[in-house]
């Protein structure tokens, strides 16, 4: 398998944990957050979701955006299932991107993102982002073990 199957492989696992643990939020906890500082855990969802999107962009623009309008921006927060859905073709141009690169491609290509203190290999960078998915879903972990609610066994 090589690098570009194993950068998928990654986020497609990543996801699909998330949304094992996100599909299993009761309804009723879906607004709840542990402090009036946090997000909520639909916000977070949306924010992973959201930053993926950006990223993608980022990623084909070789560095941070000038300008962002985000599609997610009017959306209204309503469900985990609305949020994947509209999040679906977006996560299917990325992955199609990706399967565009080359293994050289990972680390010739330079993301320059020095406006929030870093410039990062693109394998560097694609890594990141599933990273960054993995940190927030186990936020969520952590709000449901706080508000007293059953978790996903997400160790299968």
């Amino acid at each position: 398998m090589n690098s570009i199957k194993l950068v998928i492989l990654n986020l497609e696992e990543v996801r699909r944990r998330s949304v094992k643990v996100w599909s299993e939020i009761p309804e009723s906890i879906l607004n709840w957050k542990p402090d009036e500082k946090a997000m909520t855990c639909l916000e977070m969802i949306r924010h992973v979701l959201e930053s993926e999107h950006y990223y993608h962009l980022a990623i084909k623009n070789k560095g941070s955006l000038t300008q962002y309008e985000s599609p997610f921006q009017n959306q209204p927060l309503i469900s985990v299932k609305k949020e994947l859905d509209f999040a679906k073709p977006y996560r299917k141009e990325f992955l199609s991107t990706i399967k565009s690169f080359t293994e050289d491609d990972l680390s010739r290509i330079k993301i320059d993102r020095s406006d929030v203190g870093y410039v990062r290999d693109l394998g560097d960078m694609l890594l990141r982002i599933g990273y960054h998915e993995s940190i927030h879903t186990g936020q969520i972990l952590d709000y449901l073990r706080t508000a007293n609610v059953p978790r996903a066994n997400i160790w299968d």
